[in-house]
């Protein structure tokens, strides 16, 4: 497995930081300082989640390891959707009820995963799925620039695992990448494997 910070071609980890000092989490151009930290950390788990996927086939990309589990394919997509969801929370101020017809039509089965997932989540090349982190992760760092350290730091008192801030919401998709991540990982070392 290669694990080097060399992005995949076809997709720039992240437009909000250079590539020299990546690993230097800090200030980072037109982000409020402690956004800069979020964004490096965001930035820092997007590149190593690029950095397992060359050469996927899209054989490989709809490989499933068992009848119950998820595709490489599908995991990457509900990396994107989960970022969607916390995007129209956080963003739009919209509560996860709220969320349109329209995202859930496009975002559900990769949010869901499970039967849902499998079913129409496949039958896609590796760019389907970069360009989906893409799009989601371009309007993510948008939207960031446009708050403040006061902002990541407001609780809203009635999340439902309890008071929660901005930043640990969007820490978590940051942590929810490192997760899926290591789903992932296990899966190419199956396929490689079995090849």
């Amino acid at each position: 497995m290669d694990n080097t910070f060399e992005p995949v071609a076809a997709s720039n980890p992240s437009p909000s930081s250079p590539l020299v000092g990546f690993s230097v989490f800090g200030p980072r151009e037109g982000f409020s300082p402690q956004i800069s930290i979020l964004v490096s950390q965001l930035d820092w788990m997007r590149r190593v989640v690029l950095t397992r996927l060359h050469n996927l086939t899209q054989e490989d990309l709809d490989w499933l390891p068992g009848p119950d589990g998820n595709p490489i394919g599908a995991l990457l997509l509900h990396l994107a959707a989960s970022e969607t969801y916390y995007q129209i929370h956080t963003f739009d101020g919209l509560p996860w009820a709220n969320t349109s017809q329209e995202i859930k039509k496009r975002w559900g089965p990769a949010m869901k995963l499970g039967d849902l997932g499998r079913k129409r989540v496949k039958g896609h090349n590796l760019l389907f799925y970069l360009d989906a982190l893409k799009e989601v992760r371009e309007r993510t760092l948008a939207e960031l620039r446009k708050r403040d350290d006061h902002w990541l730091m407001s609780v809203d008192e009635n999340w439902f695992w309890g008071p929660t801030n901005n930043l640990c919401k969007w820490f978590h998709i940051c942590e929810h990448e490192s997760h899926h991540l290591g789903q992932i990982d296990l899966h190419i070392k199956s396929i490689k494997a079995s090849g």
